[in-house]
């Protein structure tokens, strides 16, 4: 599994022009599934996301979690973190889960996000999505899990 987790201002997704998620300051994660990952590397990631100490404590050192400081999360899927560019022009995506293995550890990323009391917004699984942010920072770090089969 890998993230893109990006600290916002806010950040929300649209499809067909219609906002269907909208959060404020917190977390924008964009959310990719391997055909190797497991319901573990779901849930491991879910739990590094919410325990992530990427925000500003009193002295400007970034020390706190999205939950000390009540941030939201906004969880996107996105299989074209699993692109490959190293042949040729178009990206490949053979290490990308099929849809129905996607969906179901996306869906299981978000449901152990909310057994860790963050209940996060979600844009529309396999649709065609615009997604705006507003950086803070910025600060953007990419989590990787591939594989896991111990928690």
């Amino acid at each position: 599994m890998k993230l893109v987790i990006q600290r916002v201002k806010q950040a929300s997704v649209s499809v067909d022009g219609k906002r269907i998620s909208k959060i404020g300051p917190g977390l924008l994660v964009l959310a990719g599934v391997s055909h190797s990952d497991t319901p573990f590397d779901a849930r491991h990631m879910a739990r590094k996301t919410a325990k992530l100490r990427i925000f500003q404590d009193e002295d400007g050192k970034m020390n706190r979690s999205v939950e000390e400081v009540g941030g939201e999360i906004l969880a996107v899927s996105q299989f074209t973190l699993y692109g490959d560019c190293t042949k040729g022009n178009r990206p490949g995506y053979i290490e990308a889960a099929r849809p129905g293995q996607g969906e179901a550890l996306f869906n299981e990323y978000v449901q152990a996000l909310e057994k860790l009391g963050f209940p996060p917004k979600t844009g529309e699984f396999g649709g065609d999505m615009q997604v705006e942010l507003l950086n803070d920072g910025p600060v953007t770090l990419l989590l990787e899990s591939t594989g896991r089969t111990k928690e």
